[in-house]
């Protein structure tokens, strides 16, 4: 599924993570693959005291400009700065990172607590439309791995994990708005390689009838998981 949705999608998501922590003023927050600062954003304005690292030095640099009162870095997540922190959190980093086992040890080893996201089963995404519509021109798809994201939580050290889900909303103001992020991903590509963008464009605005609204714009429920466990780190 594509990885990506228009800006802002991700509110009901970061509401939920903070409220699961219990985040509030003085919570000290380690934001793992940070990215422009929109999870960001939402802590601090709760009064978390944030550090976000990030690879992307172009991304760290918007994070910084947008949420001036947190602290970012340029650097590697599975080696996060040592804290500890309250709060650790790696908001739909999982499936970006090298090594996911990884990334959850050094947050079970920085973190009180540690909240993680993850996209939900397929079925209950919309966003799947996008791969079934141009389906005939990619290659065969291999099946979904089966879901192992509390084990994992487990072995990597975190303890008590708690799986909660929660629906967001991606809004598309409009056709165009719909179809150039997908036109942008790698999948996209492939297809208006093989069968031109008329074609992408026809397949796709077809599969998304459903999705149309009265206005011109669509709207795809997507469900995440949270997953919220306790860290390595005492409370104090």
């Amino acid at each position: 599924m594509p990885s990506d949705g228009p800006r802002g999608w991700g509110a009901p998501l970061h509401a939920r993570v903070l409220d699961d922590t219990r985040v509030g003023p003085g919570t000290t927050l380690l934001d793992l693959g940070c990215g422009t600062g929109e999870f960001a954003a939402a802590a601090v304005a709760r009064g978390a005291v944030l550090t976000g690292i990030d690879h992307d030095p172009a991304a760290v640099a918007e994070a910084a400009a947008t949420v001036p009162a947190a602290t970012f870095a340029v650097g590697d997540v599975h080696v996060p700065p040592p804290g500890p922190f309250d709060v650790v959190v790696a908001v739909q980093v999982l499936m970006h990172v090298a090594d996911p086992p990884a990334l959850l040890r050094a947050a079970a080893t920085r973190g009180v607590l540690v909240s993680v996201t993850t996209w939900g089963r397929e079925e209950d995404c919309d966003v799947r439309a996008f791969g079934e519509a141009l389906a005939p021109w990619l290659p065969p798809r291999r099946p979904a791995p089966p879901d192992r994201l509390v084990d994992l939580a487990v072995t990597a050290g975190l303890a008590g994990p708690v799986l909660a889900e929660v629906v967001c909303p991606f809004h598309y103001p409009d056709e165009d708005a719909l179809l150039a992020p997908l036109f942008e991903t790698g999948m996209g590509r492939h297809a208006i390689n093989r069968a031109g963008p008329v074609a992408v464009r026809e397949a796709v605005l077809a599969r998304c009838a459903e999705f149309a609204q009265p206005d011109g714009s669509y709207v795809l429920e997507n469900r995440f998981r949270v997953l919220t466990a306790r860290g390595s780190v005492s409370s104090g």
